[in-house]
């Protein structure tokens, strides 16, 4: 029985440690903060804290400059679509490397970001 107990606790560890970072995606169309760094399994919470329509997208297909996104290989690509005053995007991260992501609305104001997971 012991043995079960012990084995059931492994089982659901990892996914208890896994961890929720912010980013708050500003009026001064920026990612703040503009690179992060996270752990395999835990998600970041996209805010959008300015009164201003974004996205939160990391798909080369959708950058008009391909250096604003990028992904590691076997991850897929994201998008928020458009995110209003006050909502929120969430995404789990669960492939380690370095996401470029940026704001298909404001990509050529620089509004990008990194999140680097390890």
């Amino acid at each position: 029985m012991r043995g079960v107990v012990l084995a059931s606790f492994l089982a659901v560890a990892p996914s208890a440690w896994a961890a929720t970072a912010v980013v708050r995606v500003t009026d001064q169309e920026m990612f703040s903060p503009k690179t992060l760094t996270i752990h395999a399994g835990d998600t970041v919470e996209w805010i959008n804290s300015s009164g201003a329509v974004h996205t939160v997208t990391d798909d080369p297909a959708l950058a008009a400059t391909p250096k604003d996104a990028s992904l590691p290989k076997g991850a897929a690509p994201f998008n928020s679509g458009f995110l209003k005053a006050g909502q929120t995007y969430r995404h789990r991260f669960a492939v380690p490397g370095q996401y470029r992501y940026f704001c298909i609305l404001h990509e050529s104001s620089g509004m990008v970001g990194t999140v680097v997971v390890k």
